[in-house]
């Protein structure tokens, strides 16, 4: 696996870089300082996952990556974030990146989440997905006439075809709960929840359940 790490603070990218390339099937490629710096050493070594921080000066991670998946779709990219960063990473959300995890995780964390998005998973960390919706659910509440909101969800059509229970769980998943908490909720098993979870997902043609949440608390669906 080829990975490149990107992250403006010396100290932070070299020590990621030292620690991840300990891994026997991990290969870094080389380290970037920004995002146009990403962007430009993504197409000269086309790694297979970019591990990026997301506040950088210059460009920062949210239009590092858009550039990045524009060009190089097939790239796996995820954000080194804080709490402190939500706007930032409702934003980069819509870019299509692979998750986000908190930047001062374990070095054994992070290889895991690379490893993850690699295999074509998504890594999303209950902590940071809690502050987003909470985030979310403010700017919901402000409702200012004419703001716009950071993460530009359309309305899918395929809300038409959810079930009267899919729609009871999408509204669940507003709320921040995991599988246990919306089933002992709705009285149902965890199992029924991830089938309910996996069928809106896909009916709503979006790429995960953090997504879901986030279409949730902004169209304020109720259960």
């Amino acid at each position: 696996m080829r990975i490149l790490i990107v992250d403006d603070q010396r100290l932070m990218r070299e020590g990621l870089a030292t620690l991840i390339g300990l891994e026997s099937d991990i290969e870094v490629v080389g380290t970037a300082v920004d995002g146009i710096d990403a962007y430009t050493k993504a197409l000269e070594w086309r790694p297979e996952v970019i591990l990026m921080d997301i506040r950088m000066p210059g460009m920062d991670g949210v239009e590092g990556s858009e550039l990045i998946l524009k060009h190089l779709p097939e790239t796996k990219i995820l954000i080194l974030t804080t709490f402190d960063d939500a706007e930032l990473i409702l934003r980069v959300l819509d870019t299509g990146v692979h998750g986000y995890l908190l930047k001062d995780m374990p070095s054994e964390a992070i290889v895991s989440a690379v490893h993850t998005v690699y295999n074509g998973g998504t890594v999303l960390q209950p902590d940071i997905t809690a502050t987003l919706l909470k985030e979310l659910r403010n700017l919901s509440d402000s409702n200012q006439p004419g703001a716009s909101h950071p993460l530009s969800l359309n309305e899918p059509q395929g809300l038409l075809l959810l079930t009267d229970r899919e729609r009871e769980v999408l509204a669940v998943l507003g709320q921040g709960l995991n599988n246990k908490e919306i089933a002992d909720l709705l009285h149902i098993t965890e199992g029924t929840v991830k089938n309910h979870v996996s069928n809106l997902i896909s009916k709503l043609g979006m790429r995960d359940r953090t997504q879901a949440a986030i279409f949730s608390v902004r169209h304020q669906m109720q259960v």
